[in-house]
């Protein structure tokens, strides 16, 4: 049934992107706004800053902007591909990849940076969190320290994380770590209110198995990537149609903060975007889709806008 759902839902998205196209070049042409709930005075509209012409990246899911090299994007394919990360510059040019030793690509569907048990490191964490049938018990973090240099080829040995849901399983594609304290977050994909779920950062260990808590049931569904800027201070997560968004009191929690409504942020409509990801400074996001309907993938940044005086 679920598999059947999704068919249908991806059926649902590709005739209901149509008015969303066409929207857009409307508003190119005659400057309309034609979504009024859009906030339009924060971030710029799309800038396309490059095509992904990599025949090996046809199925884009993660997508995270280094700490270490802010004008470089790990990126990873979608399930049954290899067990790599991929590296691009910001104009969407191959720079080498990063192979992981003694793991295999079951779904992997998010990838984030956050801190990790080295004070002062970057790490990147690679969540294998899809399951379109809902049959898996356990899913798997993949975390290792952010690479010192960029190479054309490396592997690594990572930690790896198990995680289980405390109400069984579900699809995930959205993983989210907190800089102001190193808690991971998991939200799923295929329920009408997707529901957060989190990790503790100390019941993060190499080897672990732990129970996710789930902390709150948000008013989107169809989550398919996230990102939390490297200051803790903004959020996004989009799925198939909207960025939502939301500016943080570092007093609150995640979860507090994403109680609150959501602002809306400009996004080009993609034929199946499934990666978003803020830069280092926070001042832009980036989205990315997998190759669809013989579309090329195509990189668009997204600028904040300077503050009205």
């Amino acid at each position: 049934m679920s598999f059947l759902f999704e068919k249908l839902l991806k059926l649902f998205f590709l005739f209901s992107i149509i008015p969303f196209l066409l929207s857009e070049k409307l508003q190119k042409k005659y400057d309309l706004k034609l979504h009024p709930q859009v906030t339009y005075s924060l971030f710029s509209g799309p800038k396309k800053v490059g095509e992904v012409e990599e025949k090996f990246l046809d199925e884009t899911s993660g997508l995270a902007v280094s700490r270490k090299f802010p004008e470089l994007l790990y990126l990873h394919n979608d399930s049954g591909g290899s067990a790599e990360i991929f590296l691009l510059d910001t104009l969407g040019k191959y720079r080498g990849s990063i192979l992981l030793e003694g793991v295999t690509n079951r779904d992997w569907e998010d990838l984030a940076i956050g801190p990790g048990p080295v004070d002062g490191e970057s790490y990147l964490y690679l969540g294998d969190i899809g399951d379109n049938f809902g049959v898996h018990e356990e899913l798997f973090i993949y975390r290792f320290p952010e690479p010192p240099t960029v190479e054309e080829a490396r592997s690594v040995l990572p930690e790896r994380i198990k995680l289980r849901y405390p109400d069984g399983a579900k699809d995930a594609e959205t993983l989210l770590v907190d800089p102001l304290g190193g808690d991971l977050y998991v939200l799923t994909k295929r329920d009408a209110r997707n529901s957060l779920y989190k990790a503790a950062a100390a019941d993060l260990q190499d080897g672990s198995t732990v129970v996710l808590e789930k902390v709150l049931e948000m008013p989107i569904t169809l989550s398919v990537a996230g990102d939390i800027s490297a200051d803790g201070l903004q959020v996004a997560i989009k799925n198939y149609w909207v960025v939502y968004y939301w500016e943080r009191d570092p007093n609150l929690t995640l979860e507090e903060t994403l109680g609150h409504p959501a602002k809306l942020l400009p996004y080009e409509p993609e034929p199946q975007g499934e990666a978003l990801a803020f830069s280092p400074d926070g001042n832009s996001y980036f989205t990315l889709s997998e190759k669809k309907l013989r579309v090329q993938p195509v990189l668009y940044r997204y600028t904040r806008l300077p503050a009205p005086e």
